[in-house]
């Protein structure tokens, strides 16, 4: 069924090792490996500033981030892990250049949708209206994605208590 908006634009990392490259096929073929019909995230940033359309169109309910794949666009940079595979911000230059390309395009087509990382949407064990680190369900995308997207002028936000916030 069609999403009716997109409340948020999430960003995630494959979890690959750091330099390693991949691409829609093999991110699909991982994907199909859990289950899933094709390859979960909308668009993917290769690690040379590939940009490519994973599940399309956008309209098309992703399976990026549970409880919320309706209304959200799953967006994913190759990489997050170093080579020991412990999380790590191992996005290069040129998927920094095409992550902001990219984010700049969406949030012009979805104005109302805020920018925010999958461990974001982790749920609020203490009820504080916070995801604090030590709630996160994943480390993903290994940096503050809101913070960063409203520092290059971008809609950063945050959910909480039950709402997408712009920061």
């Amino acid at each position: 069924m069609p999403r009716k908006r997109t409340d948020a634009i999430v960003i995630h990392c494959t979890a690959t090792p750091e330099g390693k490259e991949q691409t829609v096929a093999s991110i699909t073929a991982m994907h199909r490996a859990r289950g899933w019909s094709t390859i979960g995230y909308h668009y993917l940033i290769g690690i040379n500033g590939e940009e490519w359309v994973g599940r399309a169109p956008d309209t098309s309910v992703g399976a990026h981030v549970a409880g919320f794949n309706n209304t959200t666009l799953g967006v994913s940079y190759v990489g997050g892990v170093d080579k020991a595979g412990k999380p790590k911000d191992t996005r290069t230059a040129a998927q920094i250049k095409a992550l902001e390309g990219l984010l700049g395009r969406l949030s012009a087509k979805y104005p109302k949708a805020v920018i925010l990382g999958h461990r974001d949407l982790s749920p609020d064990k203490d009820g504080d209206g916070q995801v604090e680190p030590a709630e996160w369900i994943k480390v993903c995308p290994c940096f503050e994605a809101g913070p960063w997207a409203k520092s290059i002028g971008l809609p950063g936000g945050k959910y909480s208590k039950g709402k997408y916030v712009t920061l």
